[in-house]
């Protein structure tokens, strides 16, 4: 049995945030700096250059990539050897996210209750998933969401009568109606099984996949492609400003479900998809 304190993980956490929010995952940056050959606009083009002087401008100042430095979702993968001590678990996250939040001087975005909307005022509770796996370590994935991005997400109940091209559309449609609303170029998580809350749980952790791999299954790659030259032919653009690229990738995830169902969901993520991962 390997002893990991509460206090690591709160010092994880919080320099995940803030690293998170100011750096983005290398490949995705590269797939950021490779638009502007690969958007045909003039006015896209533009967009791409901006980007890349923003993510210059937030390397160097230390500041945050996107004024709306999200709601802090984390995954944590615990090895069933590991004993945590010197305190709760779940505190130690949303310490660890205060402290990131407050001291990196990130936005805080967070409401304690969803209809009275009083600012919790250091950006808790996170998004906490935890997975118990074998082995002695703790894997940490901080993954910041805006909700810009987040409102335009959507989950559809298929049955199994739904046909690939069904699915395609459900995600192009989805991509359709949020328009300019979650600042493309935007990163597309693709969940396809499991039931209501797992389907839309595989579209959060297929858009934290690295945006360079691709679906081990050839299936599934196939239908990420298809789905991300579908989506860019919609010509929404960078920003909105139309274009041929609107989406810089599509990442699915599936997993097992019932013999009467198919669902289906879509995770939008903004240019600046964020996460960063630290392993105790």
């Amino acid at each position: 049995m390997r002893e990991i304190s509460a206090g690591e993980i709160r010092q994880a956490v919080r320099d995940l945030c803030i690293q998170a929010n100011t750096v983005l995952p290398e490949s995705l940056e590269q797939c950021i700096r490779c638009g502007e050959q690969q958007e045909q606009s003039d006015a896209g083009k533009s967009v791409f250059q901006d980007l890349c002087a923003n993510l210059d401008a937030a390397r160097e100042t230390g500041l945050p990539i996107c004024q709306d430095t999200g709601m802090a979702v984390i995954f944590m993968q615990i090895g069933q050897d590991v004993h945590i001590t010197g305190g709760d678990l779940r505190e130690a996250v949303n310490q660890g996210v205060a402290d990131g939040y407050i001291e990196g001087y990130l936005r805080c975005s967070v409401v304690g209750d969803p209809l009275e909307r009083v600012n919790t005022g250091n950006n808790t509770p996170a998004v906490l998933h935890l997975d118990i796996v074998p082995g002695d370590q703790i894997r940490i994935d901080v993954c910041p969401k805006g909700f810009g991005s987040e409102n335009m997400s959507a989950v559809r109940m298929f049955t199994p009568a739904a046909s690939k091209e069904d699915i395609v559309g459900f995600v192009v449609d989805t991509i359709a109606k949020a328009g300019s609303n979650p600042c493309p170029p935007i990163v597309v998580g693709v969940g396809i099984g499991g039931d209501f809350e797992q389907c839309a749980m595989l579209a959060k952790k297929a858009l934290c996949r690295d945006v360079a791999i691709r679906n081990p299954k050839p299936l599934y790659a196939e239908l990420e492609q298809q789905m991300l030259e579908a989506v860019n032919r919609l010509g929404i653009g960078p920003q909105g400003f139309g274009g041929s690229v609107t989406a810089l990738t599509v990442n699915i995830e599936q997993g097992a479900t019932h013999i009467a169902g198919l669902p289906v969901a879509v995770n939008v993520g903004c240019h600046v998809t964020r996460h960063a991962s630290a392993i105790l």
